[in-house]
């Protein structure tokens, strides 16, 4: 078993934890999300045609149709790992079509403009800017709900004072996460919610597992401190937390470098999640309750 002094440098980690925060709310107030049409309303289109195409070849023929689509998002891709003799690109605009006929024109519209290749549609989604509304709040309704159940288990099954460490253990991965999508550029979408909603599971055991160690040796080291507690269970379950860690980052991030467009948010969110929530276990949740502890005890002396 190691013998490293976790609760001994815990405020160094506390202090570089409220870095990494005022860092993402700074990346994300001034860079934003890159919202997909799940929740910013619009269309995607995938494409292919018989040949090759630049990106600015084809915006510059998306503005023939509207000079609005020269903001318009343009990925080429290649399905199946490259082997059709198609070119695939997916197109995003603003505009959504509420209608069969709406849709139609825009489509007539595309093969008007690349009448020099074989344009085929193979994918048409359309969100419009009220369903896009309705999806994100109950996204984020899906993730506060959350945090509130797991407060109220980990409140019944240890103490409140725990509950409070596993959930802001919880807030401290979700806002470093969220700065991680923005500072890259990462599209926000609903796989990405699928993925919070996943990291709050995975970081939730990795401090239930430190947490039940905890309450074990509080029980069989009566005479020992709450920070001599803390360090000794830490030191106990730290190999075992490490190697699943490694194996599921592993895993995420041939998932997040192979798996394509398709779960990109989801393996994106699932990779950083992994390290922040691992991190956040040892020395954001476990502090919390030698604080927590500490003060309670103090309290009942006064």
């Amino acid at each position: 078993m190691p013998n490293i002094d976790f609760v001994g440098k815990r405020n160094f980690f506390i202090y570089l934890s409220l870095a990494l925060i005022l860092f993402s709310v700074i990346v994300i107030f001034v860079k934003g999300f890159n919202f997909g049409i799940d929740f910013s309303g619009g269309s995607e289109i995938i494409v292919s045609f018989d040949k090759s195409y630049s990106i600015d070849e084809l915006r510059n023929t998306l503005q023939t149709i509207d000079p609005d689509y020269t903001t318009a998002k343009i990925i080429q891709t290649n399905p199946g790992g490259g082997t059709s003799d198609r070119f695939f690109y997916i197109i995003t605009v603003s505009d959504s079509f509420p209608t069969l006929e709406e849709k139609q024109m825009f489509i007539n519209s595309l093969e008007e403009s690349f009448s020099d290749s074989s344009l085929n549609i193979e994918q048409f989604n359309d969100v419009s800017g009220y369903a896009a509304r309705e999806i994100r709040s109950y996204a984020w309704y899906a993730v506060i709900t959350a945090l509130i159940v797991l407060l109220v288990y980990i409140t019944i099954r240890f103490q409140f004072s725990y509950g409070v460490g596993a959930i802001l253990s919880l807030a401290h991965d979700v806002v470093i996460t969220l700065g991680f999508y923005s500072l890259f550029g990462i599209e926000m979408n609903l796989t990405a919610v699928a993925a919070f909603l996943t990291l709050a599971g995975y970081s939730l055991n990795d401090t239930i597992v430190v947490y039940d160690r905890i309450r074990e040796n509080r029980t069989k080291n009566r005479g020992m401190d709450i920070e001599g507690v803390t360090n000794k269970s830490i030191n106990e379950v730290i190999v075992r937390s490490l190697n699943t860690s490694l194996t599921t980052f592993i895993v995420a991030f041939m998932m997040f470098l192979l798996g394509g467009r398709s779960i990109a948010s989801f393996a994106f969110g699932l990779t950083v999640g992994v390290i922040i929530g691992t991190y956040s276990s040892l020395y954001i949740a476990s502090p919390v309750v030698i604080g927590m502890v500490k003060r309670r005890k103090k309290t009942q002396k006064a």
